[in-house]
């Protein structure tokens, strides 16, 4: 099968040799699937990651050294080259070990969004590091021109728009990749927003959701089957209550009941569900699961985890 797998936060560390660490487990997991036959394309968020190399640069920049700020798109590509480079690493030494022959590639992915999305009306996503002087984070604002919240009494920070996915400038290069048996890490972090003014793309200060992301890419390279992986074995509703119950299958109709009920909390399962419901109802013939990332192929093979179908 054709498969677009959507890597969670438990499957990265904060910090490059925890990554590492992580990575190889990841690997070990995802090794399973490419042995089986099936056809790759990982797609890893990057919260943490793109994190830490702007709050470096914004410290540097703060500290009066001739280092500039790093607009929002540099550091979302910079994270998408050295989450590849571990993933592309540790995939390479278990398919070596294995004996199993395979190209592995990462692609720095552009993801179009629309520069109309009502996202950037409404910007909701904190990024960088927490500043306590609110005079200090206006002063940065006039170099930075975002806007900025309070954030959980912890400090200030500035706040990105959260666009919806459209195309990716690179999916016929993925799918040239894909044909050509090769293993493709790609829209990392949900991928590099970019909108098109007067003819031509530039990268704009967005994070997009990397489960929308996979969906979205799932869709346009005619996956099988996306697999969103994730620190809990099955979808659960009444999460941490008493009569808490596990999902085996949800139709998309029996999704959008939970969703409107209130079932998923929405930083964590709820763009989860909500990427698997958009996949299967833009093609009807495919599925999609949500699984634990150590239980990916019992998944894909059908004894774990919560599969979504249209009906």
């Amino acid at each position: 099968m054709k498969i677009v797998v959507a890597l969670g936060g438990n499957a990265l560390g904060n910090t490059p040799e925890e990554q590492k660490a992580l990575v190889k487990h990841t690997a070990e997991s995802l090794a399973e699937l490419i042995e089986a036959g099936h056809s790759l394309t990982i797609v890893h968020g990057n919260g943490p990651q793109v994190g830490m190399i702007q709050n470096a640069f914004d410290a540097a920049s703060q500290a009066k050294t001739n280092i500039p700020l790093m607009p929002l798109p540099e550091c979302g590509a910079m994270s998408q080259g050295y989450i590849g480079y571990h993933l592309q690493n540790a995939l390479r030494n278990i398919l070596d070990a294995r004996g199993i022959k395979k190209n592995i590639t990462t692609l720095v992915t552009q993801t179009v969004v629309d520069k109309q999305d009502a996202a950037f009306k409404h910007p909701t996503k904190p990024i960088g590091a927490f500043i306590q002087d609110e005079a200090e984070i206006k002063a940065l604002q006039t170099k930075i021109d975002l806007p900025y919240i309070e954030d959980s009494g912890r400090g200030y920070r500035f706040v990105v728009a959260s666009p919806k996915p459209i195309d990716f400038l690179e999916s016929a290069s993925i799918q040239c990749l894909l044909d050509n048996d090769t293993v493709v890490i790609a829209a990392g972090g949900g991928g590099i927003p970019v909108i098109k003014e007067n003819g031509s793309y530039k990268g704009v200060p967005a994070v997009i959701d990397k489960d929308s992301s996979s969906a979205r890419l799932a869709e346009i390279i005619d996956a099988d089957l996306l697999v969103i992986l994730t620190a809990v074995p099955r979808v659960m509703i009444n999460f941490g209550k008493d009569n808490q119950a596990a999902i085996e299958a949800m139709t998309a109709k029996e999704a959008e009941s939970y969703i409107e009920a209130g079932h998923f909390a929405k930083g964590s399962m709820l763009p989860k569900v909500e990427a698997a419901l958009d996949f299967v109802k833009r093609k009807p013939q495919s599925k999609a699961i949500i699984a634990a990332l150590e239980d990916a192929k019992e998944a894909i093979n059908g004894t774990t985890g919560t599969i979504v179908t249209k009906h």
